[in-house]
C-alpha cells in the first residue's frame, strides 16, 4: 500500500455582511499539532482501514462562531500562518482544506477561492488538494478550478458534518493511491434562498438531496455536491452551485446539470421550515396555544449564521408584551449578549434588582439598548462559550444575558443556568431552524421574522454585490442555461 503524506488546514467561519459586527482574531479557535489532529473523529481511535499508510501533517486551523465579516489584520494572521506553515510542509501528496465557505473579509470579496489559489500556487499543480464544506458555502469558479475534489454537507440541519470531512479525506486518500485527479463539472444557480427555506427535512430540499446521493454512486462519479449558497453576505459567488466529480465526462456534465435544473425548477417551492408571522403574531399564537413547551425562533439576529446577537428589538416587544412579561407563564429568552450588563448582574449578586440598558450596542439598527430592571435570577461564569453568563427575570420572563455571543442550542445550555426548558411555556432562541435536541423538545415551533443582520426577508436587506438576475431579487427572470463547465 502506498504511504502518502497529507497536509490539514482551513479557516471556518460564516460572514454576514450585513451585520455591523466584525469578527477579530479573538474569535477564533486556533488548532495546531495534536489537538489539530485530535479534531477529527476518524483520526482518533480505531481508525478506519483507508488511513493506513497515512501520514497526517496537522498545519493550523482556525474556526469561528458565525458573525459579522472578519477584519482584514484578524484574515492577514490566520492566513498568513496558514501559507507559511504549507510552504514549510516538504513533500505533502495531500492537502485536506477544512472550510466553511462563507467567510467574507472586510474589503475583500470570495476569500476562500483567493486563498485556495495561494495554496496552489505554494504546492504546484501535482500535490491534490481535497476541500469539505458546509452546503451553505458559496463555489465561485475560481474556488472549484484551484481544489481537485470538492464535496459538501447533504444534510440541514447539518447532521453528516463529520461524515462528510471524512469523505472529504478518505477521496483524497484513495486518489492519491490511485486514479489521481478527478474531472469536475460545475455549475452556478441564480437561486439565493436562505437556510430556514432549504431544509432537507423538507420537500423539496428532501428529494433533490437524496438525488446527489443517486449520482454519487453512477459509475464513473466520485462525488456530488450540491450548494445552497449564504444568502446573507453580498458577494457575486452567492447564488447555489453544483459540482459532480469524477472520471466520465459525459456523466459528470449531463448529472451536473439535471442537479442544477431540478434545483431551478423547484425555486419557488421552497418554503419556510416552520410557520411564519410578525414577533407579536407567534407571541399571541405561542401564549394562546396548550403545546408547551412552545418554541418561537427570533430568526434575524441568529448568531449561528452571522447574526450580532445583541440586536435588542425582540426584547423590546417580549417587555411590552402583558402576556409575556406581566403574566404568571414561565418564558424563556436566549440570548443577548451584552458584556457590560453581564459585569453589572455579577457585582450585584443573585437576588439583587439591577438596572441596565441591554443590547443595541453593536447592532443598534434594529433598536437602541433597551432599558431594563430585573432581578438576577442566576449567574454562571465558567461558560466556555459565553465566557460569563447570567438570567435577569422580569415578571415571568426570564432573559439569558452573555459575555460573548453564545448559540443556544442544547438543553444543558439551560440547565446550566438553572433553566429548565422542558418546563417552561414559552421559549424564544435566537435561532433559525431548530437544533436536532430543540426541535425534539419543542411541542409547538414558530418562526418569527424579526430584523436583524440575517434577516429572513432577504428583499429587505438590501444586497447590490449579487449577480443578476437572481431569484427571488428578480422573480420573473428567464429560465438560465445551466451548462455545467468541465475544471
Amino acid at each position: 500500500m502506498k504511504r502518502v503524506r497529507i497536509g490539514i488546514t482551513g479557516i471556518a467561519i460564516e460572514s454576514s455582511t450585513f451585520s455591523p459586527h466584525r469578527s477579530t482574531a479573538a474569535d477564533f479557535h486556533v488548532m495546531r499539532g495534536e489537538e489539530l489532529l485530535a479534531r477529527y473523529p476518524f483520526l482518533a481511535g480505531d481508525r478506519p482501514s483507508w488511513t493506513e499508510q497515512v501520514e497526517w501533517v496537522p498545519l493550523v486551523h482556525a474556526r469561528s462562531l458565525p458573525g459579522g465579516a472578519v477584519t482584514e489584520e484578524a484574515y492577514a494572521e490566520l492566513s498568513g500562518e496558514i501559507l507559511d506553515r504549507v510552504r514549510a510542509a516538504d513533500g505533502l501528496d495531500g492537502l485536506f482544506f477544512d472550510i466553511h465557505g462563507a467567510m467574507s473579509v472586510v474589503g475583500r470579496t470570495d476569500v476562500e477561492g483567493v486563498l485556495a489559489i495561494e495554496i496552489r500556487s505554494i504546492l504546484g499543480p501535482d500535490v491534490l488538494i481535497s476541500a469539505s464544506m458546509d452546503l451553505h458555502g458559496n463555489v465561485s469558479r475560481e474556488l472549484a478550478t484551484a481544489l481537485d475534489l470538492i464535496t459538501c454537507y447533504r444534510k440541514a440541519p447539518h447532521t453528516d458534518a463529520w461524515d462528510t470531512r471524512e469523505r472529504a479525506a478518505r477521496n483524497l486518500v484513495a486518489r492519491l493511491r490511485e486514479g489521481g485527479k478527478p474531472k469536475k463539472a460545475w455549475v452556478q444557480v441564480p437561486v439565493l434562498l436562505p437556510g430556514e427555506k432549504t431544509s432537507t427535512r423538507l420537500e423539496p430540499a428532501k428529494s433533490i438531496y437524496a438525488a446527489v446521493d443517486e449520482v454519487e454512486v453512477m459509475d464513473g462519479v466520485l462525488d456530488a455536491a450540491l450548494w445552497v449558497g449564504y444568502a446573507w453576505a453580498d458577494e457575486p459567488r452567492c447564488q447555489a452551485a453544483v459540482v459532480v466529480s469524477g472520471d466520465d465526462e459525459d456523466v459528470l456534465v449531463e448529472q451536473a446539470a439535471r442537479l442544477a435544473r431540478s434545483y431551478w425548477d423547484a425555486r419557488r417551492d421552497f418554503a419556510f421550515v416552520a410557520p411564519t408571522g410578525t414577533l407579536p403574531e407567534c407571541l399571541a399564537q405561542a401564549v394562546a396555544s396548550q403545546a408547551r413547551p412552545f418554541f418561537v425562533s427570533d430568526s434575524g439576529d441568529n448568531p449561528t449564521a452571522g447574526g450580532a446577537g445583541d440586536t435588542s428589538w425582540s426584547l423590546d416587544v417580549l417587555l411590552r408584551t402583558p402576556a409575556i412579561a406581566g403574566s404568571d407563564l414561565t418564558t424563556l429568552y436566549a440570548a443577548i449578549v451584552d458584556p457590560s450588563a453581564v459585569d453589572t448582574a455579577v457585582a450585584a449578586g443573585v437576588g439583587a434588582t439591577v438596572s441596565v440598558e441591554l443590547g443595541g450596542k453593536v447592532d443598534s439598527g434594529p433598536h437602541g439598548p433597551v432599558p431594563v430592571t430585573a432581578r438576577v435570577e442566576a449567574i454562571d461564569a465558567d461558560d466556555p462559550v459565553a465566557g460569563t453568563a447570567v438570567v435577569l427575570g422580569v415578571g415571568g420572563l426570564r432573559v439569558i444575558v452573555t459575555a460573548r455571543r453564545k448559540p443556544y442550542h442544547l438543553e444543558s445550555d439551560f440547565l446550566a443556568l438553572g433553566l429548565r426548558p422542558r418546563e417552561a411555556d414559552v421559549v424564544i432562541v435566537k435561532i433559525g431552524y431548530l437544533e436536532p435536541e430543540l426541535f425534539a423538545m419543542a411541542a409547538g415551533w414558530l418562526l418569527a421574522l424579526t430584523p436583524g443582520g440575517v434577516d429572513q426577508d432577504l428583499l429587505r436587506l438590501g444586497h447590490a454585490g449579487i449577480e443578476r438576475p437572481m431569484f427571488p431579487f428578480d422573480d420573473d427572470a428567464a429560465d438560465p442555461e445551466l451548462k455545467p463547465e468541465l475544471l
